[in-house]
């Protein structure tokens, strides 16, 4: 780990605990910034850093438990026959997804597109 890794590491350290006790506080991001002298700006800028960095160490640990639980197992293909028209009386089914504690439920009448989209921007996101 070189020296810039370290000093980055010490400040997102230091941003956690000022952001933290922020909102223990319950003082207000303006109040908050102009007690502490820092400009709002940079106070999103560490905000913006410290959830990235809590995204890419999720992706990581997400990562290697999916390769534990993946190790050993073999995959069987599954076809999916077309759709067909849903009777009135037929409920449409749900697809529930859980990202990073964030539940987004989904029935079966959203649009693929959209849905596509959806997914792009949480792989941005995370």
């Amino acid at each position: 780990m070189n020296t810039r890794e370290i000093a980055t590491e010490y400040r997102l350290a230091q941003w956690s605990q000022a952001l933290q006790e922020r909102k223990a506080s319950g003082e207000s991001i303006k109040t908050f910034c102009e007690n502490k002298g820092v400009s709002k700006n940079t106070y999103f800028y560490w905000q913006r850093k410290l959830r990235e960095t809590a995204c890419a160490q999720l992706a990581l640990q997400q990562t290697g438990a999916t390769q534990k639980q993946l190790s050993g197992q073999s995959f069987t293909e599954i076809r999916v026959a077309e759709p067909t028209a849903l009777p009135e009386t037929t409920q449409p089914s749900l697809l529930l997804m859980e990202i990073g504690g964030a539940r987004i439920t989904i029935d079966s009448t959203y649009p693929t597109d959209k849905l596509a989209a959806l997914l792009r921007e949480l792989g941005r996101q995370c």
